[in-house]
This record gives C-alpha cells, sequence and structure tokens, in this order.
C-alpha cells in the first residue's frame, strides 16, 4: 500500500512540473545565456561622485541575483548601456515662511537595452525615481545614503522589469 502511495506521489508530482513548464520566480523567461552591462557614466548637470559606480554596480548585482545569467565583458547575448542623465534637487512643499519644509532629489538614467536574440524586446527609456528629505537636513551621509539606497534600488528594479519580464 505504502509503495502504491509513493508511486502515485511521484506521478502527479511530475505531471506538475512537466505541465507547469519553465516557470521563474522573479517572473523571467529568457532563453539568453549571457547578459553585458555596461558603466552608466554620469552626464548630468550636477555629479554625485559616487553614484555612477554604486549604480552599475547594483544593476550588475541585482541581474546576477535574479537570473541564471553569465555577466560578460562584452558581446553578451542581452546588452545594457546608457548613462545617468538627471541628479536634481527640488524643492518639495513650503511653509507658511516661504521656506522649504521638504526637498526631493530625483535621479534620471537614460537605458538602452538589445536583445540580440529578439531585436523587438530593444528599448531606448528614461527611468527615474526620487527620495523625499527634511529642507533642515543636508543630503550627505546617511541622508544621502538612503536616498541613494531607495532611488537606485526602484530604478534598477524597473530597468530589469523592463528588460526580461515585458512588463515596461
Amino acid at each position: 500500500m505504502k509503495k502504491l502511495l509513493y508511486i502515485a506521489f511521484f506521478s502527479i508530482s511530475t505531471f506538475f512540473f512537466i505541465a507547469c513548464g519553465p516557470y521563474s520566480f522573479t517572473g523571467v523567461t529568457t532563453d539568453a545565456e549571457s547578459i553585458q552591462i555596461d558603466f552608466f557614466p554620469n552626464q548630468a548637470p550636477i555629479v554625485e561622485p559616487s553614484l555612477t559606480q554604486r549604480f552599475t554596480n547594483d544593476l550588475q548585482d541585482l541581474f546576477t541575483r535574479q537570473t541564471n545569467l553569465t555577466l560578460v565583458r562584452t558581446n553578451g547575448e542581452l546588452q545594457l548601456s546608457g548613462e545617468i542623465i538627471g541628479y536634481r534637487i527640488t524643492p518639495l512643499s513650503g511653509t507658511s515662511n516661504q521656506t522649504a519644509a521638504q526637498n526631493r532629489l530625483t535621479v534620471t538614467v537614460n537605458v538602452r537595452y538589445i536583445n540580440t536574440k529578439n531585436d523587438k524586446d530593444d528599448f531606448e527609456k528614461s527611468f527615474s525615481f526620487y527620495s523625499d528629505f527634511e529642507a533642515n537636513e543636508q543630503l550627505t551621509g546617511s541622508v544621502l545614503e538612503n536616498a541613494l539606497d531607495e532611488i537606485i534600488e526602484r530604478i534598477t528594479q524597473d530597468i530589469f522589469n523592463a528588460s526580461l519580464s515585458n512588463w515596461g
């Protein structure tokens, strides 16, 4: 009886795995094996020195963590390149003293995506996100780090979704 239960369980499990087909928990299915992510230079009017290296590294880390793609320097089947084109601080809300109560840091990145296996997936698009901080705080140290953490995480995830999940 036990043997019959094992066989039934194995048969049902096998059926479900075959029926589901290839699946990824990130929603990504691709037949590519390699990705090339070029350095994203900062061409914004205001340059934050740490932003280019940090953004490029975080983007590479995201793709290598959430896919089986191999990161290569040249001739990747998937290719991401671009530049940081915006780094802007703007007042967000005012006070009765006609001063800003909050400021907003906005970063914009222009991205070119090439899929050598399927050129209809190619795009060039700008991605932007922001972080708000109190006007009485200086955009340095932990305030800057927290803002960039939030912005980079969102922009890299948006790039990931647009390029591999076809959500963008």
